[in-house]
């Protein structure tokens, strides 16, 4: 009897992976970028989220994605300049468009999704936090969960972020390097909230 209850129980574990394997966990990365560093920070993050076996990541401007790019994710990650210490506006109105998109197709919102943020901002002090924050704000709002960075001490972080006002300017290896951690540790537990989350 107890060699059949483990037979049923080891049957129903390998349906469940069987199942979660056929549909791929999907990631929106989402950003804005006026200089062409926040898409290479994003670029980095994608990086990341792709070493994850059964995650779709798809990379788009704030202006190029689609409806259904948001209506099919199961994460998104929002990346922005920082702009006189907050998110740019084109980065707030994709993030306004999540909620409209979202809300029309669900109460739930953002139930049962993760979501992040990345920034880069020209100097040391130029409201990288606050940035953010004001993102994560919104995506809470909307009932996501937010799923953080690790830096390359080991601490937690809101997400990377790169200052690229400096000498040499620009995103260097170690902003892309924490990118790409952020972008694993986040396709990682967003796969693992899927397969755990109930429908």
């Amino acid at each position: 009897m107890l060699k059949l209850v483990k037979r049923l129980a080891l049957a129903a574990l390998l349906i469940a992976e069987a199942g979660t394997a056929a549909l791929p966990v999907r990631i929106l990365i989402a950003y804005h970028s006026q200089t062409g560093n926040t898409a290479k920070l994003a670029a980095a993050v994608r990086e990341g989220a792709a070493s994850v076996a059964g995650v779709e990541v798809l990379l788009r401007s704030v202006d190029e994605a689609a409806t259904e790019d948001i209506v099919q994710s199961d994460g998104i990650l929002l990346g922005t300049p920082v702009h006189w210490g907050n998110l740019s506006a084109e980065s707030k109105r994709f993030l306004d468009r999540t909620g409209e998109v979202l809300g029309k197709t669900s109460k739930m919102l953002g139930e049962g999704r993760t979501a992040g943020v990345f920034c880069t901002a020209g100097s040391i002090s130029n409201g990288q936090e606050m940035a953010r924050l004001a993102a994560i704000a919104a995506f809470l709002d909307m009932r996501f969960m937010v799923i953080g960075g690790v830096n390359d001490e080991g601490f937690g972080s809101l997400g990377p972020q790169a200052v690229t006002g400096g000498s040499p300017p620009g995103v260097n290896d170690r902003d892309r390097a924490e990118a790409r951690r952020f972008g694993e540790r986040f396709a990682r537990l967003t796969r693992q909230f899927r397969a755990g989350a109930k429908p």
